[in-house]
């Protein structure tokens, strides 16, 4: 059960709505919601339309330190600005994510994180995107955000990295491409695909008590747009933390990461991009990353629990790859990407050992 208070209930029909879940995050919740309201208020001294249309939604999923007062406490420093909800007991992010999308109002809908934050102007850009071209879904770029930054982390190009490969600035309405756009670079994270909420229609939501619920979940909806954006600048500061979830691998982190998208395979596989041969392989190619990727945890599992956990990933793998092994080491060779070939053969040995 979710509980709802009405702080911000005043305003009718928004054209966005910022969803923030809250668990556990007493000492980045300020600087995230500071760097949401802020730009609100300031596009509002600015006088440009539209910024009185945001509103801001934040649940509190039955946090343990201090994170439900102080959500309280900025709610009341900025009366009218802030929708309070909370769960009755803590059902995880993807819970708290659908409570908020079965509350919202906007007709846009932006997943924020708790530990993360807007960068400036970002609202601004996306509400002139909106008010232009009105597409179903707008793209954006982030930044890594580390408490100290260092050369090797701007030499790694943190303080921009894309989400999306593919022509910026421009309506795009090729949703295979978009996807294949998408998937390639691997940036599947909700944080950087505003949407409009008519996408999420009762049928979609994110998985409840699975890791990259994001992966599972982001190119289903982008499936069932038409129009999209690409907005080639860091509009997120994504905030790099030591106990994040892929810092922090255990046998379901690695397992659900092995199947993310195992039910995107089946969706495409009953659409008009089924055929398209550019997103087969970037289909194909994420897939092997998330093999990849479960199998060097798994590889260090002892006994037959790790045995059985990699040919589970191995048919993960097949199950969401529209291209055998085989088939997809051979588009590799073909563009020259021989380390992903030998890499993909290498984990692909492990797992038939494994069998």
């Amino acid at each position: 059960m979710t509980n709802v208070e009405a702080c911000g209930e005043g305003r009718e029909s928004p054209w966005l709505s910022i969803l923030v879940p809250v668990f556990n995050v007493e000492p980045y919740l300020r600087e995230c919601l500071e760097s949401v309201i802020g730009q609100i208020e300031r596009m509002e001294q600015a006088g440009p339309p539209g910024a009185d249309g945001v509103e801001v939604l934040v649940l509190d999923d039955c946090s343990t330190d201090g994170s439900g007062a102080l959500m309280r406490t900025l709610a009341a420093r900025w009366p009218g600005r802030i929708r309070l909800m909370a769960h009755e007991r803590n059902q995880g992010l993807s819970a708290a994510r659908n409570s908020m999308i079965d509350a919202a109002r906007g007709e846009y809908l932006w997943f924020l994180d708790s530990d993360d934050k807007l960068l400036e102007g970002s609202i601004a850009a996306l509400r002139a995107i909106v008010r232009e071209h009105a597409p179903d879904v707008v793209l954006c770029d982030f930044q890594v955000w580390r408490e100290r930054p260092g050369l090797k982390h701007r030499l790694r190009g943190e303080m921009h990295r894309s989400s999306f490969a593919g022509p910026a600035r421009r309506v795009l309405g090729n949703r295979c491409e978009v996807l294949a756009g998408a998937l390639m670079p691997g940036e599947l994270h909700a944080w950087s695909k505003i949407s409009r909420r008519a996408l999420w229609g009762a049928d979609l939501r994110f998985p409840v008590a699975r890791y990259f619920e994001d992966m599972a979940t982001m190119p289903l909806m982008m499936l069932r747009a038409s129009a999209f954006y690409y907005a080639d600048q860091p509009w997120v500061a994504y905030r790099q933390r030591a106990a994040s979830i892929l810092a922090t691998p255990n046998l379901g982190k690695a397992l659900d990461q092995a199947r993310a998208l195992v039910g995107f395979r089946g969706a495409l596989a009953g659409s008009v991009c089924a055929d398209d041969a550019r997103l087969l392989l970037a289909l194909a190619h994420q897939s092997a990353r998330n093999f990849i990727g479960a199998m060097r945890y798994l590889d260090g599992m002892e006994g037959a629990g790790g045995q059985g956990a990699m040919r589970q990933a191995r048919e993960a793998f097949a199950a969401s790859s529209p291209l055998a092994p085989e088939a997809l080491c051979k588009a590799y060779a073909a563009r020259g990407w021989w380390l992903r070939a030998r890499k993909l053969r290498k984990w692909l040995r492990r797992a038939e050992a494994a069998a």
